[in-house]
C-alpha cells in the first residue's frame, strides 16, 4: 500500500508519496497553511483515492538531537492527523532534509516563484526515502 509523508512548515506543508507498490516517492504538492482543520481536511482530500496505509511526519529536532517547540508541535499535528485519517502515523528525524532538498532543487529548471514551493513538496520526498531506507521491514510490497 502506499505511503505518505508531510514535511511540516509554517506556512506550507509538503506532501509525498510513494506508488502503489512503494518502490520509489515522489511529489505530490502542498498544502498553504491555514488552520488546523483547514490543514487536515486538505492533506485528506489529496491522499482520499490513494489508500494511504501509513503517514510519515517530519520531526524536526534540534541538530544536538534535542526537540524543541516546533518538534512539539509537530507531534501534536501527526496525533490530530492519527485520529482524523484513522492511518498509521510514525515521526522520523527530518534534520538536514531541507538542506538537502535545496541541493537537488539546484539541479532542476524551474520558473521564478515554483521554487518555495516545490521546496516543500521536495523536502517530504526526502523525509519519505529516509523513512524507507530505514524502515524497510514496514513496507508492505506485493508478492511476485
Amino acid at each position: 500500500m502506499p505511503i505518505a509523508a508531510l514535511d511540516l512548515g509554517r506556512r506550507r506543508i509538503g506532501v509525498a508519496v510513494t506508488d502503489a507498490a512503494a518502490m520509489g516517492a515522489h511529489p505530490l504538492g502542498i498544502v498553504e497553511r491555514r488552520a488546523l482543520k483547514h490543514d487536515l481536511d486538505a492533506i485528506a482530500a489529496m491522499l482520499r483515492d490513494r489508500h494511504v496505509s501509513t503517514i510519515v511526519v517530519g520531526l524536526p529536532l534540534n541538530m544536538d538531537g534535542t526537540e524543541g517547540s516546533a518538534a512539539q508541535s509537530a507531534r501534536k499535528f501527526a496525533e490530530q492527523l492519527r485520529e482524523v485519517l484513522a492511518v498509521d502515523v510514525e515521526m522520523f528525524d527530518e534534520r538536514l532534509t531541507s538542506f538537502e532538498a535545496r541541493e537537488r532543487l539546484a539541479d532542476m529548471p524551474a520558473r521564478k516563484g515554483t521554487r518555495k514551493t516545490g521546496l516543500d513538496a521536495l523536502a517530504a520526498v526526502v523525509i519519505l526515502e529516509g523513512w524507507m531506507q530505514a524502515h524497510p521491514e514496514k513496507i508492505a510490497r506485493p508478492s511476485s
